[in-house]
Formats: C-alpha cells, sequence, structure tokens
C-alpha cells in the first residue's frame, strides 16, 4: 500500500496514489530507483532532469560526473523553478526524469524532440497499454529498452512515515537514438532498494 496524506488524519496507508498538499502530483523518487538505471544505462553529455522537484534524482544522476540541469514547474526548493518542460526549446544532449502521471506522454513526445542522444522516463509499466499509444508513440518511437523493475517501488509524499509497499508496477522506459532494432524488455535485478536505501 502506498502512503498518501489525509488532511484531517497526517499519513496513512491508501491503495490510490494522491497528490500530496505541497502541490500537484510531488513524489520523491527513491534514490534506488535511479541508481538501477544509471547502473545498467550509460549516459554520454549533460542531462536535464526537467522535473526534479526536490532532487532526490538530480542528487543521483550528479554521480554519473555528467553535468545536470535541474528544473520543475514548481519551487520545490531545488533547481530551476517556473520551468514547464513541454514549452521548452532547449536542444540537450539527455533527458531524465520521473514525469507527473498526467503528462507522460506529452513529456515522451516533447522528449523525443529535444533529447539528441538519449532520454529516460520512469513510468508505469502500464503505459505500454493503449490504442492511442499504440497508434503513436509506439508505432512512429518506440522506446529502445524498457528496464522492468523486479522490486516494487513505493512514492512517499515529502517526510512521509515510509510503511507499506507501492501497488503499482513502474519500469525505466529508454530511448536511445544511436540504438538500432526493436525494443528490447529487460528485467532489474532485485537488490537494489536494499543497497541504496
Amino acid at each position: 500500500m502506498d502512503a498518501t496524506y489525509n488532511l484531517n488524519g497526517g499519513f496513512k496507508p491508501t491503495a490510490k496514489r494522491n497528490a500530496d498538499i505541497d502541490g500537484p502530483d510531488f513524489f520523491p523518487t527513491p534514490a534506488w530507483a535511479t541508481y538501477a538505471l544509471i547502473n545498467n544505462e550509460n549516459f554520454e553529455g549533460d542531462i536535464w532532469e526537467c522535473a526534479c522537484g526536490d532532487g532526490a534524482m538530480s542528487a543521483v544522476l550528479e554521480e554519473t560526473g555528467n553535468e545536470v540541469y535541474s528544473s520543475d514547474l514548481y519551487d520545490r526548493g531545488y533547481g530551476e523553478s517556473g520551468i514547464d518542460f513541454l514549452t521548452q526549446q532547449k536542444i540537450v544532449p539527455n533527458i531524465v526524469t520521473n514525469p507527473p502521471y498526467n503528462s507522460a506522454q506529452a513529456f515522451v513526445e516533447h522528449a523525443n524532440r529535444l533529447a539528441t542522444r538519449k532520454f529516460a522516463l520512469l513510468l508505469r509499466l502500464a503505459f505500454l497499454e493503449g490504442s492511442n499509444r499504440a497508434k503513436t508513440i509506439f508505432t512512429q518511437v518506440p522506446p529502445s529498452r524498457v528496464w522492468v523493475f523486479s522490486e516494487r517501488i513505493t512514492f512517499y509524499p515529502k517526510h512521509a512515515i515510509k510503511a507499506g509497499s507501492g501497488t503499482t508496477a513502474y519500469a525505466w522506459f529508454v530511448w536511445d537514438k544511436a540504438a538500432i532494432g526493436k525494443t528490447e524488455l529487460k528485467w532489474l535485478q532485485p537488490g537494489y532498494k536494499k543497497v541504496y536505501s
């Protein structure tokens, strides 16, 4: 079960992932989920984390030694705020982010226009479903690799008591402009949560 905020009773387990009181759809990405990406994908050149929140993902990406530019539409105390990724025209080598759930498809389409080398988005595994995406993204620009998590990611609002476990399956969807061939389906080995939490 995910832990979410209840206005009348604080944090409590619930099956639904709700936005917290500090802003729309703000659930920092656990560090171990980002380590799972950078331990399996190499990024050459600068990286733009375009929905950086409080910098949880950016801090891990900086360990690659690449220059990391962090921005967000909202001010979470990290990176450059007031930046709506979907209106930007900044061309960069790489984009890595966990986009707002209701904007996932738009983030994929826009990242494809802006990233020259690679872009990786942390998305629900169910993103693979949908007739509209089948006719657009997955026909026109299918991902190069889909890294499925063997362990469930639990997203907590900032400062939540971490109890329970997630009920939704996630994967890193990676579009590699240098890759040739069909989409590869891969599984991330279990253990990242234990090592990096």
